[in-house]
């Protein structure tokens, strides 16, 4: 019989802590580090002496036990819920005081000996560094299989590694001014959110941590000094490089987390979220902010709000937040580049009546009376050019007179969009303390694998200590394997890519023999369904589904060859996977696109003598163009490749999840939070990959070249984009504060090698803008016949000049269709096709006439203009725009200049209190001497 006497008030306080059985949350028994348990039970203000007695008696198997309901049920301010449960939604050890820094997950199964013994050795060596464990048995979880091993760091830890990383912490409040005042500013007050939100805390002016200046630093208050984000990073270094093998023995690649996750001695390695995201956390050390994400930031309804960046990179880490912070301002500038676009597309339906080449193409009199050639070998019959008025009045909504300055613009805007996104880039990297974290990132970030695999030894000439390296000869081998992979699967891409050309034509034939006269065989559904159209929308269709298999299955070669390469740094490993996986999309997203825009229509031929794509024995001859040009089927196979890229990626990033939490639903496994404790809750969650920002930078980069490369075929791509990037953002806040267990803080100064590719994006969008509106589209055969050809300065009679004659008898046999209509028989000797040739009887029949030289060349001269036009505007606004403002750079070299003044007058005052201690001959007490000390560094800082 045991009495325990406690100050109480109110019932228990909130970090009381609640385990699995009464003994062990008021004894203390059983734990692995002896903590008092009473340092909760005085918490709630003062004190009513309340006395328990806890009654030992026999449990069923004849040992002793606790009546913890009888425990409970003395206890004041439970409910009756709890007295029959207790409440494991913390993030604190059973004795309420000691934070969960990080939990590992494992079970029992037929190898349990030899992973039993590798935990056994992982965990006495991470006692050895001085992490406190405590294990969660499989009895008390859901699955009753399921062990969590709960991980503390004590501020020795923490500090020791703190000063090995050179984390910067505060030491004095910064007295720098946020910002001026804006002229307008409350205009922006419906966008924007608290201010706690958007400035969790105060800024400090920070330096590296150094364990042996502890004093120089504001710490008032050790277990929290370091924020949670900081603790579980400074733990999983220690995770991924702490050793299971036994002492003695040197088995360098028994090392590290990743490895007992991969051969499943841990199944899972996650630190906690704070609370549940939708409500607060009952322990107010907890922050809550996940649920202060979740209000502000993944809630649908904030979409037009502002993103709480530094509560972001305050819960998340740098990395996350820098990704947040570029995808919000993507967005931002995608509303300009949007509304010029429905500008241009506005202009195309205003002048929708004006547009004289559609009027005669859709004429009874002009285009019913031009019969065309067949537009394949013997399945394709003579048609009617009036058979195409549809997609001709489409063609002209993205092909007309606005769409060049909407090319020019977009080229500028994309030029704007990166300089002003380096300038908050720069903004950001002083206001997060990232400035000169590339140094640290490459010397102290070196990959765990790299340091296990790479056995040689050299001794750095910098630092004079022997560190691992990969020879020259492993590392040309290993690049020419990564290489030769890359360039198989990219032929890979490129044979699929002829594949579905090759269908392209075997199919126009199989729709031009179903489809033969639209306006006369097929009333209703003819009007809108050409062969052309037919064969576009369902090549792309095919093209979409081959794109998302390959893409399946290269993701994975893509990691595997980048890990056989053995990268150093993270950041080395990042850049490599993504210049491998942006080659691959590159050419798996776009080539089906630069077909379309650069090759189709280009190399025909003529009747008589037709190109063909594998011989003329094949019988697939090359793809002719629409009387109105190529653009609108480059229109359309951009809008189903970026639209269908766009829909999937959402269902995949919302639907999934959605459907996965029904079915948890449905197998009990959401439960109350009394009934469930926090590690459980969150290791049901998905587990957050290292990969996982690479995956969402890409689909972004991805949909960036889209509406920029392409862009001149269609104005709204910006538009849907948009659309796209709004829900997107608020999608991936769902999915982070919701489906996800919390990641590993990490830092980024920058958004790496994305920036480098989104550059060059933006160079290639000018040259194929410029192709585009040169050679497939169909504006400047119109301004050179308007200007050199047309009847007293109109498009009158463009058509008719645009389409050439030939003499039906000399249509070889090979190329006449096998049935012949009786609708053409004996009213004609001739029929048209698309190019500038002269006519049969002419001395140089069939030979280009001189307007395809006229045009050719001011196709060449549009190219040049436009390019040095954007270029030199580029130019010029990236040495207009500074990459860093200039207010940043001397708020830097303040800090930089206070940093220094503060450290020196640091410095001096400690050396006066070692002189001052060393004359004194008798000696003080520690503690006078400590508040000397104190008083002195006080007044210097």
């Amino acid at each position: 019989m045991y009495l325990f006497e406690s100050s109480m008030q109110g019932g228990l306080s909130e970090c009381q802590p609640r385990g699995r059985a009464t003994e062990e949350l008021l004894m203390g028994l059983f734990y692995r580090q002896s903590t008092p348990t009473t340092a909760c039970f005085s918490q709630n203000g003062p004190a009513v002496l309340t006395a328990f007695r806890i009654n030992l008696h026999s449990d069923g198997n004849g040992g002793n036990g606790v009546d913890a309901h009888n425990v409970r049920a003395t206890l004041p301010g439970f409910t009756e819920t709890e007295k029959l449960q207790p409440n494991t939604d913390t993030v604190f050890f059973r004795d309420g005081v000691r934070r969960i820094d990080f939990v590992l997950s494992y079970v029992d199964d037929k190898d349990g000996e030899k992973k039993q013994e590798r935990r056994r050795e992982f965990e006495a060596n991470l006692e050895k560094i001085g992490l406190q464990l405590e294990t969660e048995d499989k009895a008390d979880s859901k699955d009753q299989k399921t062990y969590f091993l709960k991980i503390h760091a004590p501020w020795d830890v923490l500090a020791t590694y703190a000063d090995v990383l050179k984390i910067k912490v505060p030491f004095k409040l910064s007295d720098i001014p946020h910002s001026q005042d804006v002229p307008l500013e409350w205009l922006s007050h419906p966008f924007r959110l608290p201010e706690h939100i958007m400035r969790p805390q105060p800024d400090y002016f920070t330096y590296p941590f150094d364990k042996a200046k502890t004093d120089f630093f504001l710490i008032t208050d050790k277990d929290n000094f370091f924020p949670p984000s900081t603790r579980n990073r400074i733990v999983y270094y220690i995770l991924a490089r702490c050793p299971y093998y036994k002492e003695g023995r040197k088995e360098r690649e028994k090392t590290g987390i990743k490895r007992l996750l991969s051969n499943g001695t841990y199944t899972a390695a996650f630190p906690l979220h704070d609370c549940q995201y939708w409500k607060r956390a009952r322990n107010a050390e907890c922050e809550s902010e996940r649920y202060n994400l979740y209000k502000h930031w993944a809630s649908f309804l904030c979409f037009y709000k502002e993103q709480p960046l530094n509560l972001i990179r305050k819960y998340y880490g740098e990395k996350i937040g820098i990704y947040f912070a570029w995808l919000g301002f993507y967005t931002e500038m995608l509303f300009f580049a949007a509304v010029m676009g429905l500008i241009c597309f506005t202009y195309g339906v205003l002048t929708y009546d004006d547009n004289v080449s559609s009027k005669e193409i859709c004429d009874a009199d002009i285009g019913g009376n031009i019969v065309m050639c067949p537009l394949c070998d013997k399945k394709c019959p003579f048609w009617k050019l009036n058979s195409t008025c549809l997609s001709s009045w489409q063609s002209h909504l993205f092909d007309n007179e606005g769409t060049v300055f909407f090319a020019i613009f977009m080229g500028i805007w994309v030029t704007l969009f990166l300089e002003f996104w380096k300038r908050r880039q720069a903004r950001l990297e002083y206001e997060w303390d990232l400035v000169d974290f590339e140094e640290e990132q490459q010397q102290l970030q070196i990959r765990p694998e790299f340091e296990i695999r790479c056995t040689n030894r050299r001794l750095n000439k910098i630092t004079k200590e022997m560190e691992p390296y990969l020879p020259v000869t492993s590392k040309c081998a290993r690049f020419c394997l990564s290489a030769a992979t890359v360039i198989f699967w990219i032929s890979l891409i490129l044979a699929c890519i002829i594949g579905v050309i090759a269908y392209r034509l075997a199919v126009y034939a199989a729709f031009a023999s179903i489809i033969k006269d639209p306006l006369r065989n097929i009333q209703f559904v003819g009007r809108f369904i050409t062969p052309q159209l037919a064969t576009s929308v369902t090549a792309s269709c095919i093209n979409f589904v081959i794109i998302m298999i390959l893409n399946f299955f290269y993701e994975r070669v893509a990691i595997w060859i980048t890990d056989i390469e053995i990268p150093k740094t993270h950041l080395e490993y990042e850049n490599r996977l993504t210049m491998k996986m942006f080659l691959f999309q590159f050419v798996n997203y776009y080539s089906s696109c630069f077909y379309v825009a650069f090759f189709k229509g280009k190399f025909v031929g003529h009747p008589g003598k037709y190109s063909y794509m594998f011989g003329k024995d094949s019988g697939l001859r090359n793809e002719e163009c629409d009387p109105g040009g190529c653009l609108i089927e480059l229109t359309t196979q951009l809008v189903i490749v970026m639209s269908g890229k766009q829909l999937w990626g959402n269902i995949q990033e919302a639907l999934l999840p959605l459907m996965r939490n029904w079915w948890n639903s449905r197998k009990g496994r959401h439960r109350p939070e009394n009934h469930y404790s926090r590690w459980e809750q969150d290791h049901v969650l998905l587990n957050f990959t290292q990969l996982g920002l690479f995956y969402e930078y890409l689909e972004m980069v991805i949909q960036f070249g889209f509406i920029t490369l392409f862009v001149a075929s269609f104005p709204l791509a910006p538009l849907l984009a948009l659309f796209n990037n709004i829900l997107e953002i608020r999608v991936d806040a769902w999915k982070f504060t919701t489906q996800f267990r919390r990641p590993v803080a990490s830092k980024a100064r920058n958004i790496g090698a994305w920036l480098e590719i989104l550059n060059t994006v933006a160079i290639v969008s000018v040259v194929t803008n410029a192709f585009i509106m040169a050679f497939t589209s169909d504006m400047i055969p119109r301004l050179v016949f308007l200007h050199a050809y047309g009847e007293n300065g109109t498009m009158s009679g463009y058509i008719n000049n645009s389409l050439s004659l030939y003499d039906i008898s000399a249509i070889p046999e090979s190329n006449m269709p096998e049935e012949k209509d009786n609708w053409f028989i004996n009213s004609t000797e001739t029929c048209r096709y698309r190019d500038y040739r002269n006519p049969p009887g002419h001395p140089h029949q069939y030979e280009h006439k001189m307007q395809f030289w006229h045009i050719l060349a001011a196709k060449m001269a549009f190219i040049i203009i436009m390019e040095h036009v954007v270029f030199m505007v580029k130019f010029f606004v990236a040495w207009m725009i500074p990459d860093v403002p200039s207010d940043v750079k001397a708020r830097f070299k303040r800090e930089r200049y206070l940093i220094q003044e503060y450290l020196h007058n640091y410095e001096v005052e400690r050396v006066k209190l070692q002189l001052s201690a060393s004359f004194i001959t008798e000696p003080q007490s520690e503690m006078s001497l400590m508040t000397d000390k104190h008083e002195v560094l006080s007044e210097c800082l």
